[in-house]
């Protein structure tokens, strides 16, 4: 279903104005590349080019080192949020644009070991990361929570300390656990303690998998950490047998189109296999993943979609509404957006 003109020609309704639930956004990957920029010059941080006149970077993780110069980045991305109050405006910035996105709800992803050895230790980075949320909440009316993720690359070890933390704050602000990075390194089943940390504290499971590795570390994903929803999960298309499986058991995809393309997990955004999943009767999220890497945001994602497979307004309606179903927002905005969704396809 997509609208007409008066002269029967379509009309593409404004994906910016269709509610939307946003959960796979990374905490400095939100930046906005203008703030990076303000930032490094005013503590006389040296960005690479990649981050300057070349922004976006042109990116690659084909391999080890496509992943490591990604990484890099990412870390000195990081590097320019010296001051509690350059986390407020992360913070506050993310919400801006998710807002100006149609974002309604937001599911903000954090490591706190990243940022703990400047801002005083990982329980105090994340009760500042807490209250950045409620004051941008506050501003911009968004509903925003965080979900805590691990380092696949750091010790298992060091997982289970970061489970306890989201534990300790379950219910007061964060709403699952992740595990991120290079899904090719480390072993998936070693975070397994971590993972029932935090299943016992009743937070959702988000791990990464299913984009830099195929269907087989999808299926470790569900088998042993109990995966309620899937950080990318875009390659499970490949194996029939385990789409059936996911698509049976309610897991969640995470789908993040541009970041497949810029990583080169696909060669182009029309091989994006958004089109299979749907039709197998996956529940699809659309994210960003890291805007400040991939330069495109939360409505980008709906917009590239619609143009790479043609799709009509009644899918994207239905998209956002996946969202929401998948998503750990409170019930009232699950169903305030939904008449909202269904006001915007009439």
């Amino acid at each position: 279903m997509t609208a007409t003109g008066a002269d029967g020609s379509r009309r593409l309704r404004d994906v910016s104005r269709l509610p939307k639930a946003h959960l796979h956004l990374h905490f400095t990957g939100s930046m906005r590349h203008e703030t990076l920029l303000e930032l490094a010059e005013r503590d006389g941080v040296v960005l690479p080019d990649s981050l300057v006149e070349d922004w976006p970077p042109q990116l690659s993780a084909a391999d080890e080192k496509g992943w490591f110069r990604f990484q890099r980045l990412y870390d000195v991305a990081r590097s320019v949020l010296r001051t509690p109050e350059d986390v407020r405006r992360l913070v506050l910035e993310a919400a801006e644009d998710d807002v100006r996105d149609g974002g309604r709800w937001l599911e903000i992803q954090v490591d706190p070991s990243g940022y703990a050895a400047r801002f005083g230790g990982i329980t105090a980075f994340t009760d500042l990361v807490l209250d950045c949320v409620r004051d941008a909440t506050e501003r911009t009316g968004l509903a925003i929570a965080a979900v805590v993720a691990a380092n696949r690359t750091r010790h298992p070890l060091d997982a289970r300390t970061l489970a306890r933390l989201a534990a300790q704050y379950a219910g007061r602000g964060v709403v699952g656990f992740g595990l991120s990075n290079d899904e090719r390194r480390g072993r998936t089943e070693d975070f397994e303690g971590a993972f029932r940390i935090a299943r016992r504290a009743d937070l959702m499971l988000v791990p990464h998998g299913g984009e830099l590795r195929g269907p087989d570390h999808v299926r470790q994903c569900l088998d042993s950490l109990g995966a309620h929803r899937l950080g990318h999960g875009v390659r499970t298309v490949e194996d029939p047998a385990l789409l059936e499986r996911v698509v049976a058991s309610g897991i969640a995809l995470e789908v993040c189109p541009t970041s497949n393309v810029s990583l080169g997990v696909y060669s182009d955004l029309t091989s994006v296999p958004l089109p299979q999943l749907l039709a197998a009767g996956a529940t699809v999220a659309l994210g960003a993943d890291d805007p400040l890497l991939f330069g495109s945001r939360l409505a980008g994602q709906y917009a590239t979609m619609r143009a790479a497979h043609d799709l009509d307004d009644a899918t994207l309606a239905r998209l956002a509404e996946m969202s929401f179903e998948a998503s750990c927002a409170p019930s009232d905005v699950v169903l305030a957006a939904k008449r909202d969704i269904a006001a915007w396809l009439a």
